[in-house]
């Protein structure tokens, strides 16, 4: 939305007050309170599960909150519209794009024909109540930038990749990627006085990306957004919102401490970049874990204390020389200094037991790639792939890959990142050029969209345990348990798998590829709907990895930081 001079309190703003949610077998949020005001720019952050989407999705009205309230206001008191990205965004069946896309700019273009008829009828002649009419259909317009509509289509469909796509195609033949594009296109250009947008960049090359950031920047309607992209995150966000568990007092925690470190209670805000916050998280954690230590230890001692003070002394023996008559005395006044210590032992027990911290979860930490099951020889050719392409999908690409090496394909959307690595695992034939694979070699594929296999037809409500035997074998699931992983807390094991999120699922499909030990590691976008944390700790067990790395990937931080070979693809 063009902010071309706003009128600033015409503009929504967003509040969540006391907001908790809650699935039959989980709680996912609890206490949630933060405000987004006009202009800002929030991001949600926190592992899988922790229920970001939950919260976009009451917030956008898709789903119920068990209590709590969500507040989309202008200060005027008129109606807010809402509108949300979803993570799996598709598009209407038998739609063109131009309907899609004028379905999305019907409102702009009401305002457009709104200002020309409260203008007809103030050119009639003078009067006050076409007068106000005429001022309020313009203000309307002029937030809307109507008058620009057509040049903002234009623009918004180049800079997100799509300026090829015509108009009267069936949008719902568009590929998956095309159709997420598609759909944030026409969710901008609806212009929605709130902005909730759901892993906006999943689907985004750097250019595609950049033009969403500068989107964003001008902006002047809240924004709430859930991203995994680490680069996105330090370009846009004005405000993070952690929904990871914070440092509570455990009386205020009372039966929702979790074991795992599933959801918190309450949130952590923050107002500066995701690198500025990722050494404040870091250096919070442990100040938050002395601070349990030490208050534990304390505790420890004032618990002892109590105990040790019930007697001072030893009261049944008095001075050699007293009277049977002193003895009372002396027992008096033992009991009385015993009450007292006692007394003041409890009270600073009772005091610290009501305001000790709560304990700090278990954090999620990815265990590491299990090492090739075989020897190998370093610096070997692997895979030798000869001018390789696929019609309509992939021009003519050649890697030769060798033992050890890692790989990083890069390009802009479009260009067969994702072929290419299916191509190299067998898993499609090329039309053109030819693949040669060393005998018996073991690929394992991790693709953007990975479906579950389900051999035994069980159906979505059989646990995640049981998805990964049934995908891998009951013999290779007891050699590597799903446990070895660190991908998930001990309670979700056993959740059914159509109750999970969608990077819980990409965490049980990374699972299922790392447990055969694949001599070469096929990676398609690896960090599309994997938390931020489980993220860095991939990358940094991929640059050890003994066996051989593929990633087509278009995340801008880790090309940044990338080491290995690299190999771009252009576009047809």
């Amino acid at each position: 939305m063009a902010s071309s001079s706003p009128v600033r309190d015409t503009l929504a703003h967003l509040r969540i007050e006391g907001l908790s949610a809650s699935y039959a077998d989980r709680r996912v949020l609890t206490d949630v309170s933060f405000v987004v005001p006009a202009g800002a720019r929030t991001a949600l952050i926190g592992e899988n599960g922790t229920g970001k989407s939950t919260l976009l999705h009451i917030i956008a009205g898709d789903l119920q909150a068990d209590s709590g309230a969500v507040r989309a206001f202008r200060p005027g008191g008129a109606d807010v519209r809402i509108g949300l990205l979803r993570q799996e965004a598709t598009v209407p069946a038998n739609t063109s794009v131009g309907s899609v896309i004028e379905t999305a700019v019907a409102r702009v273009r009401a305002a457009g024909r709104d200002v020309e008829r409260a203008g007809s009828l103030l050119a009639a002649g003078p009067d006050h109540e076409h007068e106000l009419r005429f001022a309020a259909a313009l203000e309307t317009a002029e937030l809307l930038d109507a008058w620009n509509i057509d040049t903002r289509i234009a623009k918004t469909l180049a800079g997100l990749g799509l300026e090829h796509v015509e108009l009267a195609d069936d949008a719902a033949a568009l590929s998956g990627g095309q159709q997420s594009r598609l759909a944030l296109a026409a969710l901008l250009l609806s212009a929605p006085d709130v902005l909730l947008l759901d892993e906006p960049t999943n689907h985004l090359d750097d250019a595609a990306a950049q033009h969403l950031v500068e989107e964003l920047e001008n902006w002047s309607a809240p924004v709430l957004f859930a991203s995994h992209d680490r680069a996105f995150l330090d370009d846009t966000a004005t405000a993070l919102v952690d929904l990871d568990p914070a440092p509570l007092l455990h009386a205020d925690c009372g039966d929702l401490v979790q074991d795992g470190n599933g959801s918190g209670i309450g949130v952590t805000r923050f107002t500066g970049t995701y690198t500025d916050y990722l050494q404040a998280r870091r250096d919070a954690r442990v100040r938050w874990e002395q601070q349990f230590a030490d208050e534990q230890s304390r505790l420890k001692k004032l618990r002892a204390s109590v105990t040790e003070s019930q007697t001072v002394g030893k009261p049944e023996r008095g001075p050699k020389t007293e009277a049977r008559a002193s003895k009372k005395f002396y027992s008096d006044r033992n009991a009385k200094v015993v009450a007292r210590r006692v007394g003041d032992a409890r009270s600073r027990l009772e005091e610290l037991e009501d305001r000790q911290i709560r304990k700090p979860p278990r954090e999620l930490s990815f265990a590491g790639i299990p090492l090739p099951g075989r020897t190998t020889v370093p610096g070997k050719t692997v895979i030798d792939a000869a001018r390789i392409g696929l019609t309509g999908r992939l021009s003519a690409a050649s890697m030769s890959i060798r033992q050890g090496e890692q790989w990083l394909v890069t390009g802009s959307n479009g260009t067969g990142k994702s072929t290419l690595l299916q191509l190299l695992a067998g898993a499609l034939e090329p039309t053109t050029g030819a693949v040669q694979r060393t005998r018996g070699l073991r690929i394992g594929l991790l693709t953007q969209h990975a479906g579950i296999p389900d051999p035994h037809e069980r159906g979505p409500s059989r646990t995640l345990v049981r998805a990964y035997e049934d995908a891998i074998g009951t013999g290779r699931a007891a050699a590597v348990p799903l446990t070895a992983f660190g991908l998930f807390a001990p309670r979700d094991l056993q959740r059914p798998l159509d109750s999970v999120s969608r990077g819980q699922e990409q965490r049980l499909a990374l699972a299922i590829v790392l447990a055969e030990m694949p001599d070469v590691l096929l990676l398609d976008e690896p960090t599309n709907h994997l938390s931020l944390l489980l993220v860095t700790q991939l990358e940094e067990s991929l640059a050890d990895y003994p066996g051989t790395v593929v990633i087509a990937s278009h995340d801008r931080w880790l090309r940044r930081n990338w080491k290995g070979r690299t190999l771009h693809l252009e576009s047809q």
